[in-house]
């Protein structure tokens, strides 16, 4: 199952071109409801302590879950909880990347979790796409992002190849602190390839 995950805060619109289908699974995370209405969406669930957007603005139509303000879990973490408990297992999350810089470290440590669980996971607030490898390779295709980063989440990543990219790397070895070594790279053909041998990166897409 696929789900889409609406959050709130700013997103651009015009660079969002992921869409779900009829089948997929959509749900919203508090104002993540305004930022799905923007973009022509209308989640199935909502769910979140509504300290961001009043519960009265949802329709009928629309499932609700509330929470208490004081909680151990972000909003955000309550809809992937939710879609995984649904048997989601690829999730495109709408959001979650502009705004707080805590929130935005916090959804980030969000898709290293969801990639250890084996779930395809990618975040995108129209600004920004990022995604989590560890141990494996992935093909990045060109699109309206001009720039694409990796960012060592672990102190030693291993075995970075690039291929496709303007700054192209074998077998290098990454370092989480002190190393911009991988930042603003860009592909010069249709898409890129990154390999991981050993740790686990951040692939950040930028305009």
């Amino acid at each position: 199952m696929k789900a889409f995950i609406y959050t709130g805060g700013e997103i651009c619109a015009d660079f969002i071109t992921e869409r779900p289908e009829d089948e997929d699974l959509i749900l919203c995370a508090d104002a993540g409801y305004q930022t799905a209405i923007s973009l022509g969406v209308t989640p199935q669930i909502a769910l979140g302590d509504f300290d961001s957007m009043s519960e009265d603005l949802l329709p009928p139509t629309v499932t609700r879950y509330t929470f208490p303000s004081q909680k151990d879990e972000t909003d955000t973490q309550l809809a992937i909880q939710y879609a995984l408990s649904k048997g989601a297992r690829e999730l495109v999350i709408i959001g979650g990347l502009g705004g707080r810089l805590d929130h935005t470290l916090a959804n980030l440590s969000l898709l290293e979790d969801l990639d250890a669980r084996g779930c395809h996971a990618l975040m995108t607030d129209g600004f920004n796409r990022a995604r989590f490898l560890r141990n494996n390779s992935t093909l990045i295709p060109r699109s309206q992002f001009r720039y694409f980063s990796l960012i060592a989440a672990d102190p030693v990543v291993k075995g970075v190849s690039i291929e496709g990219g303007k700054y192209p790397l074998k077998n290098a070895r990454l370092v989480r602190t002190g190393n911009s070594l991988t930042v603003s790279n860009e592909i010069v053909g249709n898409c890129a390839l990154i390999d991981v041998r050993r740790g686990g990166v951040w692939i950040i897409e930028s305009r």
